[in-house]
């Protein structure tokens, strides 16, 4: 009976459709956790200044090595595979992957409980609590995103299997917006159950998932066995040597790294990105609090701070079309000059003019639109890593780590100089317990009124952040002609053992 029930969610359910549901479970959480956890220990554990700033560059340091430290030990071995004879195949890959998850999957689901319950001093809870996060969230992302570069190589099924992770984190995102019917303050209660319900929902949803596509990898897995074993019999496909190719260690591979210029283009870019994501992440509520709270009610700020969050999943459907006909490269292009136009306009708007609403939607939903196609071109760099360096298997999680390595510290950039350049500009600490200065007193003190500094640091960011990444995404040059040519090659010297997304 249960054997026929889990083949029966099996064949309703196509592996992409499986992939994209992986999503739904982390983004139902991570959406949460982005949105209330420094309002949580700032107003609720009441945390120190200096506590808050220990806990954030530890983080930093943690956020950063683990990445690449997870990759490492998750695909070192792909580098150092035989020459020729035993092969690790793309299914067995897949099935590491996934068993994986399912072990990480429901712990990262625990760790996120662990930010709503005060256990311990609020400088000690918070540093614990966001390395014990990440941790989990790093490994859950990490070989998530690595699927996307195992399961298809053609740019036609990679955007397939991301048009089904922008479906379900549009879906998880709905959790924004039930959670603003919980959220009090005072009475922390009912959005502990909140999220005690949500973990529980997570927990359940990795291990069905990882466990329908552990069963579907392991048919895969023995119909290559026999394959092999055919072939063995009639002496097909061995050589008739073996030479073992010396391990690569981290030295070496960052060598071969550091020579991959489209890698270092590109992580220059998505820096900036990232940075610019997580500033959006951080400071909107303000934003929306100190510039439009004269035009919109409380309640429609809600609503338009959980749509920002919905949105951008939604837009990226759009997006991934645009992708299939004009390439990812050129999409992203448009969405860096895009967003400089847009900042540009609002400059020479002023911070009194009405389209204010809407530029401050636009900017949060483009710039988070971007960062969704990125795991599409990290993905070629996946490709063009496993050619040029001539490997036996891709090592995508090990990629998708480094590039964290040199990115994610824009993560905690973000609120560090975003807080500090409201202090030196206006004046505003948000570890201050007393009211905000109103524009009268702010005049007489020298300093701009908080909503001047607001509207300011709203329209710069994304000024700079555009023009920086323009400069360096023109240097990136793996597409067109260059990008079919290496997935081309890498088909070729696979050819066999990748997997048909359609057709599973």
């Amino acid at each position: 009976m249960g054997r026929s029930v889990w083949g029966f969610w099996q064949s309703v359910f196509s592996t992409a459709v499986l992939y994209g549901s992986l999503a739904l479970f982390t983004s139902i959480l991570h959406n949460v956790f982005l949105l209330y956890y420094v309002e949580t220990f700032v107003s609720i554990y009441k945390i120190d200044k200096i506590s808050f700033w220990v806990g954030e560059t530890v983080f930093l340091i943690w956020n950063s090595l683990n990445d690449p430290l997870f990759g490492w030990l998750s695909d070192h071995a792909f580098l150092s595979s035989p020459q020729s004879g035993s092969q690790i195949t793309s299914p067995e890959v897949v099935l590491r992957r996934l068993k994986a998850l399912s072990t990480n999957g429901p712990l990262f689901a625990l760790s996120f409980l662990a930010f709503w319950v005060a256990w311990a001093r609020p400088g000690l809870q918070f540093l614990l609590c966001l390395c014990l996060y990440d941790g989990f969230l790093t490994m859950v992302d990490l070989h998530h995103s690595a699927l996307l570069a195992d399961l298809a190589v053609s740019a036609a099924d990679r955007t397939r299997l991301n048009f089904h992770c922008s479906v379900f984190s549009a879906l998880g995102s709905l959790s924004v917006f039930l959670s603003y019917s919980v959220w009090d303050k005072e009475d922390f209660y009912s959005f502990r159950l909140f999220c005690v319900t949500l973990a529980a929902f997570s927990i359940l949803g990795f291990f069905v998932v990882s466990r329908l596509l552990q069963q579907r990898f392991n048919k895969e897995i023995r119909s290559k066995l026999d394959e092999a074993s055919t072939l063995k019999e009639l002496s097909v496909g061995h050589a008739p040597f073996t030479q073992t190719e010396k391990p690569i260690t981290i030295g070496q591979y960052l060598k071969q790294l550091s020579k991959h210029r489209n890698f270092m283009w590109f992580v220059s870019m998505n820096l900036i990105q990232v940075f610019h994501c997580h500033f959006n992440n951080n400071f909107f509520p303000l934003f929306l609090e100190h510039l439009l709270s004269d035009n919109i009610s409380a309640s429609t700020g809600s609503i338009l701070l959980g749509i920002s969050y919905v949105a951008p999943h939604l837009n990226n459907l759009y997006f991934l079309t645009l992708c299939r006909r004009y390439g990812v490269y050129q999409v992203i292009r448009w969405l860096f000059m895009l967003k400089l136009g847009l900042s540009v306009v609002m400059l020479l708007a002023g911070a009194d003019h009405i389209y204010l609403l809407f530029f401050s939607a636009l900017n949060r939903v483009f710039t988070e639109g971007t960062c969704k196609l990125l795991k599409l071109v990290i993905s070629d760099l996946v490709d063009e890593d496993y050619v040029v360096n001539r490997r036996q298997q891709a090592a995508s999680a090990l990629l998708f780590g480094m590039v964290n390595l040199l990115t994610k510290p824009g993560q905690t950039f973000a609120p560090l100089i975003g807080t500090w350049l409201l202090c030196v500009y206006t004046g505003y600490d948000i570890f201050q317990r007393t009211p905000v200065k109103d524009s009268v007193s702010a005049s007489d003190s020298g300093t701009p009124p908080l909503r001047l500094g607001c509207f300011y640091m709203l329209v710069f960011v994304p000024i700079t952040c555009a023009l920086l990444q323009l400069a360096t995404w023109s240097r990136f040059t793996l597409h067109g002609r260059k990008l079919q040519g290496i997935k081309t090659l890498r088909q070729g010297t696979q050819h066999g053992s990748l997997i048909d997304v359609k057709a599973i």
